[in-house]
């Protein structure tokens, strides 16, 4: 067992499965060089798995890439078509853990992200939030993490400028996901 582990009340380990209702996959992208964008997908599907030792877990993913959602349906349909996402040729983006590491007082897990067609690697920031039973008899588990990627790493390239200079979307895709999963029965 890992003090990491030890440290968190209530650690189970276990296969759990991601409970969409109750879990967030946001983003956020600066747009006209002055704000930024934000939005989230609304279909994620997929299995945690906690080791005996932390260290030893492991996370695959399903997301939805038709179910982005800005909350602007012309934006949303823009961000959809071939100019970014190209959700009718790649309507699902996946997430399959390598490894999880320590990185000082950090968990990180390593794993391939496969999205727009391409896979990289993609290591995200996470904080176990905490484990615990629900009303119905079943016990709960929750994840949070972040990371970064470049948009253009996966072929997501469209450049639209400004007229004085920098461009309507920035590079940079900032990515936070809240997951509560359920742990699965024996």
């Amino acid at each position: 067992m890992t003090t990491v582990m030890t440290a968190l009340p209530g650690y189970v380990a276990g296969t759990w499965d991601i409970d969409a209702a109750h879990s967030d996959v946001s983003f956020s992208v600066r747009h006209l060089m002055v704000s930024k964008v934000r939005g989230r997908f609304n279909g994620v599907s997929g299995r945690v798995v906690t080791g005996d030792d932390l260290l030893d877990s492991s996370v695959t993913a399903e997301i939805d890439v038709t179910s982005f959602d800005t909350g602007n349906p012309q934006r949303d349909e823009h961000v959809r078509s071939a100019d970014f996402l190209h959700a009718a040729q790649y309507p699902t983006m996946t997430y399959r853990s390598t490894g999880v590491r320590r990185d000082g007082d950090n968990l990180v897990v390593d794993g391939e992200l496969t999205l727009h067609g391409i896979t990289r690697q993609v290591a995200l920031t996470v904080e176990l939030t905490g484990f615990g039973p629900d009303p119905y008899g079943g016990t709960r588990a929750g994840f949070s993490a972040t990371t970064e990627i470049n948009r253009k790493d996966f072929g997501i390239d469209t450049e639209l400028p400004l007229d004085g200079g920098g461009v309507v979307i920035g590079d940079t895709v900032h990515i936070s996901l809240d997951i509560e999963a359920v742990l699965q029965n024996s």
